[in-house]
């Protein structure tokens, strides 16, 4: 009997091993030949490298500092195979997993077309979103634009970049304007490729235009109000908090819909050109 109380022959039975392949390994561990001698020795080197790059190397990086470092001779499928042995791989970010769209998505014509020109309002506008990044903390600001007085009809300013945050600006907007026929006018990000948005812009009776996919400047008017914000105000100041930042906000929305004037509207404000032509 070996093993304690057990013999050779049950020992492996269970281990589900030859006896001759038993008998083979336990030579190989009692007379090592050269190779495996020398994948040994390159197995310390293996974890030398791999301490002391605190494992961010894969086997290719190994390899390099192998060669540079020891001069060995070596491919890289032997050292992926001694990592493999050692148990160690690289320390690589874990990518996000990818689920697919939560849902279907709707994406509309560019009917807009760049044709940034309205007769009068609320027959185009134009909508996105921008962040907001201060003091270590980020909000998001959705807005809705009329391209007749470049007016800013609605604002919503949320901590999450999502879809409520495009269906309150929307809701606001209703609340203020006759919605009916007109033509609003997004870029193609998730929110406003959804379904319940396209649903709730059929519920309103509002007809939907989407930019060309990555092309930013099919939307470039609602791109321009963000740059003035952001240059006229808000990388002017060091906000502290959420509240300073929604305060700052609605301020220059004021002020840009009821004192800023635009040379394009004859020297005048977005309301005074609205409320002068009606």
């Amino acid at each position: 009997m070996s093993g304690g109380d057990f013999s050779v022959q049950l020992l492996c039975r269970i281990a589900g091993v030859s006896k001759s392949g038993y008998y083979k390994w336990m030579k190989r561990q009692l007379s090592p030949s050269q190779k495996q001698i020398e994948n040994e020795a390159i197995k310390e080197k293996i974890l030398e490298c791999h301490e002391k790059f605190k494992g961010i190397y894969g086997y290719r990086r190994i390899l390099v500092w192998l060669r540079l470092t020891y001069n060995l001779s070596i491919n890289h499928k032997r050292v992926q195979r001694l990592m493999s042995e050692l148990g160690i791989q690289a320390v690589i970010r874990k990518k996000r997993p990818y689920y697919g769209k939560k849902e279907a998505y709707v994406v509309s014509d560019n009917h807009l077309n760049r044709d940034f020109q309205a007769s009068k309002p609320n027959e185009k506008w134009v909508t996105d979103i921008t962040y907001l990044i201060f003091n270590g903390q980020k909000l998001y600001l959705s807005a809705i634009k009329d391209l007749y007085n470049n007016e800013i009809v609605a604002y919503q300013i949320s901590n999450r970049n999502d879809l409520k945050l495009v269906i309150d600006t929307l809701r606001k907007a209703k609340i203020k304007r006759n919605v009916k026929g007109i033509l609003l006018h997004s870029d193609q990000g998730y929110q406003y490729t959804s379904r319940l948005y396209s649903q709730i812009l059929k519920k309103y009776q509002m007809k939907p235009s989407m930019s060309r996919r990555g092309n930013c400047w099919d939307n470039a008017c609602m791109e321009s109000f963000f740059s003035h914000f952001k240059s006229e105000c808000f990388n002017l100041y060091f906000f502290r908090s959420a509240a300073e930042v929604k305060f700052a906000v609605q301020q220059y929305i004021r002020f840009y819909n009821h004192q800023r004037f635009q040379k394009k509207l004859n020297n005048l404000s977005p309301y005074k050109y609205r409320t002068q032509a009606n």
